[in-house]
């Protein structure tokens, strides 16, 4: 099920200056192919220039996450999840998509949500982000029901918690560089020069070094998703929504687009929810993994656990999948 660009993204800002200076901006080429973009080990440092601004603003959202897991209310003697379906039904006319399905996310974990085409991953994305209501059952963000939320207190959620989209949902009047820029912009409390140095940084942190001044059109797929989450980072999210980072892009970028959603998470202590039907890149990252089958969440917990299952149903798919991936 494809996922519709956000509905309350800001209206294309081509008015706005570009980050980057017009003389850099003609002498940018596009690299040769994906493979020699992101050609770099992901513990590469920074270049000098660019590194304390960037190493800053990091900071400050690590620290922000961090406090942000304090925040939320205990269940018990356990600190409560950042994000959680309780019995969630959801029904589109006749089709019922989510048939009373429960899952959790705890603070600084990543969860990855499996199943076939049309179960309902991407519709509990949007539900997250409160662009879908739930038909019955409560919606946990940030340890928040959300699911009476007016779109008020909706916008203070999306301001925690942003959302990666299949086809990137950038603004494809404008420029890489202006894109990563928009909002650093919104904030209001940075100057120029500091936002110049900070979209550097996050371009080159995610591996799209020297892009600034291209155009999304000009831009292979993951090279789209990869300035997506640079954009996403440009927010200070608590957490990250990640709609099949690995469609339609070849297996390298997919490796290493899960090399990068794993150090950010790391790096940044971000939630994370990632839809993907990519067994390998959900080994690489999931804490937990729920997966979605005629409605219902047929199985939630570990990988571990999710190997060592019996269901048929679920063995079913993973054997599917090992025949689908090459060794």
């Amino acid at each position: 099920m494809t996922t519709p660009e956000d509905p309350n993204a800001p209206k294309d800002p081509s008015a706005q200056n570009s980050p980057v200076p017009a003389n850099e901006q003609n002498e940018q080429k596009q690299p040769d192919s994906e493979a020699e973009r992101h050609e770099t080990d992901e513990n590469t440092p920074l270049t000098v220039e660019v590194a304390p601004a960037v190493e800053e603003f990091m900071a400050e959202a690590a620290q922000q996450n961090e406090a942000a897991k304090d925040a939320i209310p205990d269940v018990g003697k356990k600190q409560g999840p950042y994000i959680s379906f309780s019995h969630v039904f959801k029904s589109f006319g006749d089709f019922v998509v989510l048939n009373d399905v429960s899952f959790f996310v705890n603070p600084g974990e990543t969860l990855c949500i499996l199943g076939r085409s049309g179960v309902g991953k991407s519709v509990s994305l949007q539900m997250l982000m409160g662009f879908l209501k739930p038909d019955k059952g409560e919606v946990l963000v940030a340890g928040e029901d959300i699911t009476r939320f007016n779109e008020m207190k909706l916008q203070d959620i999306r301001r925690k918690v942003t959302m990666v989209f299949q086809n990137g949902a950038l603004f494809d009047s404008i420029t890489v560089g202006e894109n990563v820029a928009f909002p650093l912009r919104e904030r209001g409390d940075l100057a120029e020069d500091q936002i110049f140095q900070v979209v550097r940084g996050l371009l080159e942190m995610v591996g799209v070094a020297g892009m600034e001044g291209l155009l999304p059109s000009d831009l292979s797929t993951g090279m789209k998703r990869s300035v997506a989450i640079a954009r996403a980072l440009a927010s200070q999210p608590e957490a990250v929504l990640y709609d099949e980072p690995t469609t339609m892009v070849d297996p390298l970028m997919a490796h290493l687009l899960g090399d990068l959603i794993k150090r950010l998470k790391q790096q940044l202590h971000l939630t994370s929810i990632v839809v993907t039907h990519d067994m390998r890149f959900a080994k690489k990252l999931a804490d937990r993994v729920v997966f979605l089958h005629e409605g219902k969440a047929r199985f939630f917990g570990t990988m571990e656990e999710m190997e060592a299952s019996k269901d048929e149903i679920l063995q079913e798919f993973l054997s599917l999948d090992s025949l689908v991936l090459p060794g």
